[in-house]
C-alpha cells in the first residue's frame, strides 16, 4: 500500500493532515473507521490527511469529539483557525469558535447584510467580487462561501442562541447582485425575523448622529454570561474579552436598538422593498 509521506513544516494544511494521521494511527484506526465516526466519506478523509483537500470547521469539530480533544490542547478546530488566517481577517477565526457556543449574539452592520443572515446567492456575489478585485484568490473566495454556510449551520442546534440583529438601512437598500439576488436576500431576512429566537431591527437613515457605531460590531454572551466583542475595519479584526470597553459597546448597542425601528416596522420596510424588486 502506497503511503504518502507528510512534512508538517511545509504548510498548515500538511500539519493538519500529519496531526490527523498521528492520532488516527495512535488510536489503531483505519481511515475508514475514522470516516465512519465523523460521518464523512473515506476518500474525503484520505484527501484531508494527505493535504489534498482543505478541512472544514464542521469536520474539525467532529474530529475533536471523536478523539476527545479539548479546545486548549492542540485541537483540530484551533489548527483549522490557523489554516484559515490567510483568507479571513485576523481575529475572526478565533471569534467564530466563541460564536458557535454563544447563548446570545448581537450583530450590527453597515452596507452589507450580516454574514449569518446572508442568502447563498448574496454571499457568492460578494466573494466573486472580492476575487475580481484581486483581494483574494478564487480558492479563498470558495472557502469564504463554504465557511459562511458552516457558521450558519452551527447555529441550527437543539438550543439555538438568541440572535439580535440591528442593520443600518444601507444594508437593505444597497443593491448586491441584481434584483433576483436582492429579492431572495430580503425574503431570507423576513424568514429570519419569524424565528422564535431572533430579533431583527433596521436603524433608519434619519437617526443621523444618534447612530452609535460607524463600523460593524459583533457582541457575544457566552454560557458563563461573560461578554466578548469583535469589531473590524477594512483590513483587520479585533477580538476583545470582557472589560470596560466591551461593557461600553454593549451599552451603545442597547442605545442603538432604542433608536432603531421596531421589528414589525423593520419587516414592513423590508417587505416594501421586496415587493418593489422585480
Amino acid at each position: 500500500m502506497n503511503r504518502k509521506e507528510l512534512n508538517p513544516e511545509s504548510s498548515p494544511q500538511a500539519a493538519y493532515g500529519a496531526h490527523l494521521r498521528k492520532l488516527r494511527e495512535g488510536s489503531g484506526w483505519t481511515q475508514q473507521e475514522v470516516a465512519d465516526r465523523v460521518e464523512y466519506a473515506s476518500s474525503h478523509m484520505s484527501a484531508v490527511e494527505t493535504g489534498r483537500k482543505s478541512p472544514t470547521l464542521r469536520l474539525s469539530r467532529r474530529l475533536d469529539r471523536v478523539f476527545g480533544i479539548s479546545e486548549r490542547g492542540g485541537s483540530f478546530e484551533r489548527m483549522w483557525r490557523d489554516l484559515k488566517q490567510g483568507s479571513l481577517l485576523e481575529g475572526f477565526p478565533e471569534y467564530v469558535g466563541y460564536e458557535a457556543r454563544a447563548v446570545e449574539i448581537r450583530l450590527y452592520n453597515i452596507g452589507i447584510i450580516p454574514g449569518l443572515l446572508q442568502a447563498p446567492e448574496y454571499a457568492k456575489v460578494l466573494a466573486e467580487s472580492a476575487v475580481r478585485r484581486g483581494s483574494i484568490t478564487a480558492e479563498q473566495g470558495s472557502e469564504r462561501v463554504q465557511f459562511l454556510a458552516e457558521r450558519q449551520a452551527a447555529l441550527a442546534r437543539d438550543r439555538p442562541p438568541m440572535v439580535f440583529v440591528t442593520m443600518d438601512e444601507s444594508c437593505i437598500r444597497r443593491p448586491i447582485g441584481g434584483p433576483a439576488v436582492m429579492k431572495r436576500q430580503l425574503e431570507r431576512l423576513i424568514a429570519f425575523a419569524e424565528l422564535p429566537n431572533t430579533v431583527l431591527q433596521v436603524a433608519p437613515f434619519e437617526i443621523g448622529e444618534r447612530r452609535t457605531f460607524d463600523l460593524p460590531v459583533n457582541i457575544l454572551t457566552l454560557p458563563d454570561r461573560s461578554v466578548i466583542c469583535y469589531a473590524e475595519s477594512q483590513a483587520q479584526g479585533h477580538l476583545e474579552r470582557e472589560g470596560t470597553s466591551v461593557i461600553s459597546m454593549l451599552t451603545e448597542y442597547h442605545q442603538l436598538q432604542a433608536e432603531a425601528l421596531s421589528q414589525a416596522a423593520s419587516v414592513a420596510l423590508i417587505n416594501q422593498l421586496r415587493k418593489g424588486t422585480p
